[in-house]
């Protein structure tokens, strides 16, 4: 399976980085973290506002903030999956004021699928910790004749079904992909460039299949603008027990969804990433964000920085192995 991505990354990562805010170099010397933090903090989210990491972003900007002392900008950097944020993020100064939020795309799946990735993030960033997961939500425009997943994948060998992703090579592109090899079911895959837009081209009805987060897609579902499908969590979600999961429908054992942790540049301090796990430990877990995330389809889901890092690693290998034998391509 090939597909064309949109625009060239190399292209579009040298206007990246020559729009990056300006950043002081940390003190030479400071293996414990120094002053940290002295200056505003910065946290890149690689997709455009209004997705799942955005979402959440936002979420613990202020009481980040609050607990540090100092103030968080939240720079949004959408494109090339994720890359091109988390590229400027390989390339800021390690000194702890350039974070990044996201969720697996360019820290598990990008490394499979791009030949020539500008950075490496087992070596070029290390974890911060994990914040929440948000399943995936399986959903279709309200004309499309389908209520169930069998009623779908019967309806997609007959029918045009167009399928929005994300982007190419995103999370919940491959757990299209790999839902699609589990059923049998036939759909042409659109790609986008963020969450939002795909959402909103399915309310529109110019596709008509959308995986995405819940966080980002369950308000639509609300509104009656998409038709809810299945669950991709393991287990029914309590916000809709009613719905049942994908591996129910016929998919036994699939599970998929959007993960939101922080990363770091390699080079930071042990003690400033101590630090930040414990700060945004604490205030995800607060009743009122946590409350706020689970009325919005997202579960508080935190680990330490090595447990975000074994997490990544073994997302990293079950990945691989989908794109390898669905042989996804970007060129």
């Amino acid at each position: 399976m090939t597909i064309n991505r949109r625009g060239a990354l190399g292209a579009a990562l040298a206007t990246t980085l020559a729009a990056s805010l300006p950043v002081r170099a940390f003190a030479q010397g400071s293996s414990s973290g120094g002053n940290w933090p002295s200056k505003p903090i910065r946290i890149i989210v690689p997709y455009p506002p209004g997705g799942s990491s955005d979402i959440i972003a936002r979420s613990i900007s202020q009481p980040l903030s609050e607990a540090l002392g100092q103030s968080v900008i939240i720079d949004n950097r959408a494109g090339a999956n994720g890359n091109l944020g988390a590229d400027l993020l390989a390339k800021a100064p390690a000194d702890g004021y350039t974070l990044m939020l996201c969720d697996l795309g360019a820290l598990a799946i990008s490394p499979s699928l791009y030949p020539k990735l500008p950075f490496d993030p087992s070596k070029d960033l290390r974890s911060v910790g994990m914040l929440a997961y948000s399943p995936h939500l399986l959903v279709v425009h309200p004309s499309v004749q389908a209520s169930t997943l069998k009623e779908l994948v019967e309806l997609s060998k007959k029918s045009d079904l167009n399928f929005a992703v994300t982007a190419s090579g995103s999370t919940a592109h491959l757990a299209g992909i790999e839902l699609q090899r589990k059923v049998g079911a036939k759909w042409e895959y659109v790609p986008y460039k963020g969450g939002v837009q795909a959402v909103l081209d399915t309310v529109s009805g110019q596709t008509q299949v959308l995986m995405n987060g819940m966080l980002a897609t369950y308000p639509q579902v609300q509104a009656g603008k998409l038709k809810l499908i299945a669950v991709s969590k393991a287990t029914r979600m309590p916000l809709i027990g009613s719905v049942p999961t994908i591996a129910e429908q016929g998919a036994p054992g699939y599970e998929s969804g959007t993960w939101q942790g922080v990363v770091a540049g390699r080079g930071v301090p042990d003690a400033v990433i101590a630090r930040l796990n414990r700060e945004l430990t604490r205030i995800i877990r607060t009743p009122d964000i946590r409350a706020r995330l689970a009325g919005q389809g997202a579960e508080v889901v935190t680990m330490t920085a090595p447990e975000q890092d074994q997490f990544f690693a073994k997302e990293r290998a079950r990945w691989a192995q989908v794109i390898k034998e669905a042989s996804v391509k970007l060129d």
